[in-house]
């Protein structure tokens, strides 16, 4: 009989491999200071472009002050138990309502946490005999949450409106065969690394032709999108056909916990049967309380949405006039496309932040294919013109260096010592 530990030890993962070397510097790095576009790492300044802090909300005294508010007066214990057992309060009410208006939809429900959240929706939506019909870019708390279901799934090419139809003929011919069971489409309202929006108007627009309900994750288009910020469903004029509609606080509002917004009916369901929700505590007071002055702000002060908005299209604009390939981002999320191997990405990493100061997190192999790299850069609106110039100027001289082979190295660095 094999000992499951002594398994799991062999063999660490595609990324836990690299755990000894990279771990504190690449692995669960630690950025001290104020949250914000400027903070230390190993104690050096650096401009910071991997928070989701997208509307500067993580510091701001107004969010400060509510969220000091919530915990003198309540504690983090306030209130005790699920839900449904023992922990409602008028000021989850208050939040769900609130919610489901900025959106546009009847009633919304609270969620603990945006990955957790998504997987349990996923989960209390479907039967065995329902068919889930999916973008094959879509984030991993999707993916996990389909990996739950018992019943059918089929993947649509990323965007891919053709292979979408496809899929979506496959999934009715099987619905029609078993005679029971319906559909489910998911996707994203941005995904969130190459900063394209998801087909939403599209898929809409073929609900004429087939038979199904659409769920939409916005966790980067809530509060960044549209004229009133209520996501990518609004900027394309259809957030009244999105089914469902669901977003994490992590991003725009800089938080903990999440929520999904339909019809009243639906969503009363979900609130009744959600069981990561009826068997966990709900949300702790002072995270409430934070997040309705979080609303507010979202609601009141466009300027956040702007001054986020102006410094991602400056971004975006300095990169590609320097020949930058930035991919089809519609979107704040600023991907930047290079190639090289892991060693190179690895060093030029390292450059950028030993020696340039910039911050950023980059996907290699194992999560792409080899030869490529990418930097996923996330303006917020406490970016500053300086930030900017400098990251651009930063970019050009290391990407230079890049095509010249001057990162070629043997080996991943050992970051043992930044522990």
């Amino acid at each position: 009989m094999a000992d499951i530990f002594e398994r799991l030890v062999k063999n660490y993962g595609p990324l836990g491999q690299h755990r000894e070397r990279a771990h504190g510097y690449f692995a669960f790095p630690k950025l001290e200071g104020e949250i914000s576009s400027r903070m230390k790492f190993r104690g050096k300044d650096v401009v910071v472009w991997s928070l989701n802090n997208y509307l500067g909300l993580a510091n701001h005294p107004e969010v400060r002050k509510a969220d000091t508010e919530g915990a003198q007066n309540f504690g983090l214990a306030y209130p005790m138990g699920a839900r449904m057992m023992s922990g409602n309060s008028n000021n989850h009410e208050q939040l769900e309502r609130e919610l489901a208006a900025f959106v546009q939809k009847e009633d919304a429900a609270l969620l603990n946490f945006g990955y957790q959240g998504m997987v349990s929706i996923v989960d209390v939506l479907l039967s065995r005999h329902d068919v889930a019909v999916y973008d094959s870019e879509s984030h991993a708390c999707i993916i996990d949450g389909l990996r739950m279901h018992a019943g059918h799934r089929f993947v649509f090419k990323h965007n891919d409106l053709e292979d979408f139809e496809k899929q979506m003929q496959r999934a009715t011919a099987l619905v029609e065969k078993q005679k029971t069971g319906g559909i489910l489409v998911i996707t994203e309202g941005v995904f969130g690394m190459a900063g394209d929006q998801g087909k939403l108007k599209e898929i809409c627009a073929l609900k004429e032709k087939y038979q199904f309900r659409l769920l939409v994750d916005d966790a980067h288009g809530f509060g960044t999108l549209g004229a009133t910020g209520a996501g990518a469903g609004e900027a394309q004029g259809v957030q009244d056909q999105i089914d469902l509609y669901f977003s994490t606080f992590a991003k725009s509002m800089a938080s903990i916990g999440a929520f999904v917004a339909g019809d009243r009916a639906i969503i009363d369901y979900v609130r009744y049967n959600i069981r990561s929700q009826i068997f966990a505590k709900s949300l702790p007071m002072p995270i409430v309380i934070g997040n309705l002055k979080r609303l507010e702000m979202l609601r009141s002060m466009p300027e956040l949405r702007q001054k986020l908005w102006d410094n991602a299209l400056k971004l975006q604009a300095g990169l590609k006039a320097r020949g930058f390939d930035i991919g089809k981002t519609d979107t704040m999320v600023t991907p930047v496309y290079m190639k090289g191997g892991v060693e190179e990405a690895t060093a030029m990493a390292m450059d950028l932040r030993e020696n340039y100061g910039i911050f950023a997190s980059i996907v290699v192999y194992p999560v792409i294919p080899k030869g490529h790299i990418i930097y996923r850069l996330i303006p917020t609106a406490t970016h500053t013109d300086a930030d900017i110039e400098a990251t651009l100027n930063a970019f050009s001289e290391t990407k230079a260096k890049l095509d010249a082979g001057a990162y070629k190295v043997e080996a991943i660095p050992d970051m043992a010592d930044a522990r």
